[in-house]
């Protein structure tokens, strides 16, 4: 008499979902040994892995091949649809510069003036960066300007804006009051509040790419640590807070795992793996 052969369990997800600074990066930059080899067992079980950052593909480029990784990328908040592998935008969406300078001047008429940076278009789009504003140490080079007219001079992904008396969950909350019928509001970090395409979050780019990769949102699992990744663990099936995480994300997350730095994403995956 015949037995039919034993099933082997699979891994529970067609996709992976990473957001990279404070969740798949370590503080240094760098992605652990153990970390890697859960998400290897996670592809090798059938599952596509795929990093979302808030990141535009310039500022993201350098670190996904430090990582050999050449799938698929989401990058500027969602703008951008980035192949790694190939080195080529798949697609990409653009501020309305003239409803950006518009909720700029809403925002500013209620609060006073603000710093401003922003992030250009393209594989190689600049990094503008405005009087007063304070950038993050980084690899990349950024380009002053004086002069406001030199922000709308080309296209762009997002803007960027400081205030010198808020702190980034009040700055958050007055622009979205003021201007959120013109441009979407996210704080991506620690000083990173964006001004976005109205509309535009991590979950419309993941969910373009996850189209590419035959993926849909209940097939996914989606790891992150601040506000913007909500919009992504609202369309995920499954959403994951790493320990650093801001408590705005924590509330809605399913579920709160350890630090960026304790291997927060591995210690999920090693559970779920067969």
């Amino acid at each position: 008499m015949s037995h039919p052969a034993p099933v082997t369990p699979s891994f529970p997800y067609k996709l992976v979902a990473t957001d990279l600074d404070g969740t798949l990066l370590r503080p240094d930059d760098t992605v652990s040994g153990r970390t890697r080899d859960a998400l290897t067992a996670a592809t090798a079980a059938g599952a596509a892995h795929i990093i979302v950052t808030g990141r535009a593909v310039p500022w993201t480029r350098h670190i996904l091949d430090d990582l050999g990784y050449d799938g698929i990328a989401v990058c500027g908040q969602g703008a951008q649809v980035y192949h790694a592998g190939e080195h080529r935008l798949l697609t990409s969406v653009t501020l309305d510069r003239q409803l950006a300078g518009l909720a700029l001047a809403k925002i500013e008429a209620e609060i006073g003036p603000l710093a401003l940076a922003a992030s250009r278009d393209g594989l190689d789009g600049e990094i503008l960066v405005g009087p007063g504003y304070a950038v993050q140490d980084g690899p990349l080079p950024t380009v002053p300007f004086t002069d406001v007219s030199d922000l709308w001079a080309a296209p762009l992904n997002k803007v960027y804006i400081q205030h010198p008396g808020l702190g980034d969950d009040a700055l958050t909350d007055v622009a979205r009051r003021v201007a959120g019928d013109l441009v979407g509001v996210t704080m991506a970090g620690e000083g990173v509040v964006e001004l976005l395409p109205l509309g535009l979050s991590k979950a419309t780019g993941l969910s373009l790419a996850a189209r590419r990769l035959g993926a849909k949102a209940v097939d996914t699992i989606a790891f992150g640590d601040m506000p913007n990744d909500i919009p992504m663990f609202g369309w995920a099936a499954h959403g994951v807070a790493m320990a650093n995480a801001h408590e705005e994300l924590k509330a809605i997350a399913d579920e709160v795992t350890t630090s960026n730095e304790a291997d927060g994403i591995a210690v999920v995956l090693e559970r779920l793996l067969p």
